[in-house]
């Protein structure tokens, strides 16, 4: 079977494959949005060569929409962190950057220590 030669992009466009969904099937993967949390803000320097980190206690769900939300607040703050033990590390002082950002994804959040 000889195939058309394809001399434009115009051509490339209209090239249809049989496994690929139509344009009105595909869509974006939709983001979870974890549901209302009740959270503490930690702060805590122990254990940690005297480096200052916020820990962010209390999340119930997922592994996965927990370390969205560890990714939505490192950015949040722009700067570091990590998940571990069921807990968002955040290297640095920024308990009230990150609760404000917790409030306002509907988020309760309390202050807890210092």
């Amino acid at each position: 079977m000889k195939e058309k030669k394809i001399n434009s992009l115009e051509a490339l466009g209209q090239i249809q494959f049989d496994n690929l969904a139509p344009d009105s099937e595909i869509s974006e993967p939709q983001e979870e949005v974890p549901p209302k949390q009740s959270l503490e803000a930690h702060f805590s320097n122990k254990g940690r060569a005297g480096k200052t980190v916020t820990i962010i206690k209390g999340f119930e769900g997922e592994i996965t929409a927990l370390k969205n939300l560890a990714k939505t607040l490192k950015q949040a703050v722009g700067t570091g962190g990590t998940v571990k033990g069921g807990e968002i590390i955040i290297q640095g002082n920024y308990r009230e950057e990150l609760m404000k950002k917790l409030r306002e994804m509907g988020h309760d959040v309390k202050r807890v220590g210092g």
